[in-house]
């Protein structure tokens, strides 16, 4: 079967091997569709952290089961299911205590083990989540939405609070859609000008604010000089990571969903004077999953995936779809 493969960074290969052989406890699927994440350019530009090489990349996963044994979850050959692509080792602190999400042994497809950049995949049957009357592509993007739907959780935000997030990529829209969903006032903040002007049109966020010099003072005026409850980081750029509490209302969070593979610096007396709320947000439960599979009829879709190629094409379109100014939002792979 065929599968692509990240040798280092700039370089992907397209390759043949043998399928994978199930074992027991694990599923045999088909791989539909592969989304894009930004964990997988980043790896490709060589600043991914966790991240070694080789890897086959790809954690955003569309499949259908092709083998399976008798099971709990009742998932049967045939079957379309949403992959959760975090495997925990049950028994750490962190699982004992329903955070599987940030396992102390954790491995993620396509970061620490390979993923779904291939035709088949064996992965354990307790990672599987039946999709239902879902489409090929709203399974793709459940796993991004759930990331930010798990940062909103962390964050406790009120639907009466003015909450700002750093960053209209992939996981920074899909944290301004869950929020205006829930009915929270959303202040986008970005460079790329193309990028608030879709999260205005297409995704209804009240404001929009282009990050620059005048930033903090626009948010200031919009929100009549109290600055935002709750600020979300979806950048992972350390500039925005080390800036985003000025947009921070005294006594408010900041949460760090963006990864950034460096060191941070905050200057303390402008961080303590706020009695600053800092959690970092990692993954997503199954929770999370279940509940954007709920919603996600409110999601516009379409509009989220800017570019569909074939799985022959994916190496020479990789390199553009790192720059945002290619009008990139969400590229899919079809298998």
């Amino acid at each position: 079967m065929k599968y692509i493969v990240c040798e280092k960074p700039g370089i992907l290969s397209l390759k043949d091997k043998k399928s994978p052989i199930r074992v027991e406890n694990q599923a045999l699927l088909k791989v539909n569709k592969v989304g894009i994440c930004g964990t997988d350019l980043h790896a490709y530009s060589g600043n991914q952290a966790y991240f070694t090489y080789p890897k086959i990349l790809g954690h955003e996963l569309s499949c259908t089961v092709l083998e399976i044994d008798e099971n709990k979850k009742n998932i049967s050959v045939g079957e379309n299911v949403i992959v959760i692509p975090y495997l925990s080792c049950k028994k750490c602190i962190a699982c004992r205590n329903g955070k599987e999400n940030c396992c102390v042994n954790l491995k993620v497809l396509g970061v620490h083990v390979d993923g779904g950049m291939q035709e088949k995949i064996s992965v354990p049957i307790d990672i599987l989540l039946p999709a239902k009357n879902l489409t090929y592509n709203q399974m793709a993007i459940i796993e991004p939405l759930s990331i930010g739907a798990h940062a909103i959780k962390r964050a406790n935000v009120t639907s009466d609070s003015f909450v700002s997030v750093i960053g209209c990529g992939p996981i920074g829209i899909g944290i301004m859609k869950l929020l205006q969903i829930a009915g929270v006032r959303v202040i986008a903040i970005d460079i790329n000008e193309q990028r608030l002007k879709y999260v205005k049109e297409k995704i209804g966020v009240d404001y929009v604010v282009k990050a620059g010099t005048n930033s903090v003072d626009s948010v200031l005026k919009i929100t009549d000089g109290d600055l935002c409850s709750t600020v979300f980081d979806a950048t992972g750029n350390k500039s925005a990571l080390e800036s985003g509490h000025n947009y921070m209302s005294h006594g408010g969070s900041f949460i760090l969903v963006g990864l950034s593979k460096g060191d941070l610096t905050y200057t303390h007396p402008a961080i303590h004077a706020k009695e600053i709320t800092l959690k970092c947000s990692r993954n997503a439960t199954k929770d999370d999953f279940e509940y954007v599979m709920s919603i996600i009829q409110k999601f516009p879709t379409e509009s989220f995936i800017t570019h569909e190629v074939s799985f022959n094409d994916i190496i020479s379109n990789f390199e553009n779809w790192i720059d945002s100014d290619s009008g990139v939002i969400k590229a899919i792979v079809n298998f």
